[in-house]
């Protein structure tokens, strides 16, 4: 029997999280990369610096610094944990606009990816729709605007598949003619955890590629492209049909051993292989098929919804002074 080339069955996420992860289970502590993790009020915050070139190699992401906030509750639809991770986020999201230089008065553009028909993909058109848009009134009034407000500017340019146009064209010939100091981009994300999908926000300062998790390779929204800082704020939504898979194959055999003590009558060979090995046998049996499919839970259309509130009331009290950052959810449309 051939070796197999199993590259093609490599899990894909947008989490550095996860990514490194991954990385430590092969290889244990990785250089060039330094993590702390805290939890507070059932928010688990995980601030990741990948530091050099060999970090960034070995987890498959850019340098630069990511933020994961985790929230389990946020299944429970707890409006009181919700405005909590509101807050939380505001309060890191301001840790990066001064970590990249971005003052008080800067020019922001907010761009919200995804397909506004496709809800696990509607994540950025959403908040779009409810953060505050301030530009116009300093273009067309600035004598009237109040203290504590900046230029602030929101477009959602759709999908390649609609508009035939990549996003990162349409946003840089937006910025060329509106000069934005910084660009925010949201989009919705792949994850290779069940549980992390729908609970989980991360924020990152090394722009941001769409599709990639998704294997899509779309032009991407960096500083490299595009001449200005670009911040990425990111949501998994969906998840491979082959992670479900996977993950219940472990949780049947964690139930077997359990309830009867020993799963190798059951499992096996199955049982002398690793998670990844695991993983891609998986992955080998369900893509010929064209089984391995993204799937989202049924709760996604209010979930969406929240979660793009968060995020929104978040970015109102981050950017805007005159928001007080501990009612953040009271500035939504």
């Amino acid at each position: 029997m051939g070796q197999l080339d199993l590259q093609a069955y490599n899990v894909r996420t947008d989490l550095a999280l996860e990514a490194k992860e991954m990385a430590e289970q092969s290889g244990g502590v990785i250089p060039g990369i330094h993590s702390e993790r805290q939890e507070e009020d059932g928010i688990v915050i995980t601030s990741l610096h990948v530091q050099d070139e060999q970090g960034a190699a070995a987890i498959g992401k850019m340098q630069g610094h990511y933020v994961t906030l985790e929230v389990p509750g946020l299944r429970t639809q707890d409006t009181e944990l919700q405005n909590r991770v509101a807050t939380m986020f505001a309060k890191h999201f301001e840790t990066f606009l001064e970590r990249i230089g971005v003052g008080k008065t800067a020019r922001v553009l907010i761009v919200g990816l995804g397909n506004w028909n496709v809800t696990p993909d509607a994540l950025g058109p959403i908040v779009v729709e409810n953060v505050m848009v301030t530009r116009h009134f300093f273009e067309l009034m600035p004598d009237q605007v109040a203290p504590g407000y900046r230029a602030v500017s929101a477009i959602a340019p759709g999908v390649l598949g609609i508009t035939g146009i990549e996003s990162s064209d349409i946003i840089q010939g937006i910025a060329e003619r509106t000069k934005p100091d910084v660009i925010i981009a949201i989009d919705a994300l792949a994850s290779k955890a069940v549980e992390r999908v729908n609970t989980t926000i991360q924020i990152a300062d090394t722009g941001i590629h769409p599709g990639s998790g998704i294997g899509n390779k779309r032009k991407g929204l960096t500083k490299e492209i595009l001449g200005i800082p670009v911040i990425a704020i990111g949501v998994p939504t969906v998840v491979y049909a082959s992670t479900i898979v996977n993950n219940t194959l472990e949780l049947m055999r964690q139930h077997i051993e359990t309830n009867k003590g020993d799963s190798n009558q059951v499992f096996g060979i199955m049982n002398q292989l690793e998670e990844q090995e695991r993983l891609q046998l998986v992955k080998e049996v369900l893509h010929p098929l064209g089984h391995d499919l993204l799937v989202t839970p049924k709760e996604i259309d209010q979930f969406i919804e929240d979660i793009a509130n968060i995020i929104a009331s978040g970015l109102n009290a981050s950017l805007h002074d005159a928001v007080d950052t501990d009612n953040v959810a009271a500035y939504t449309h």
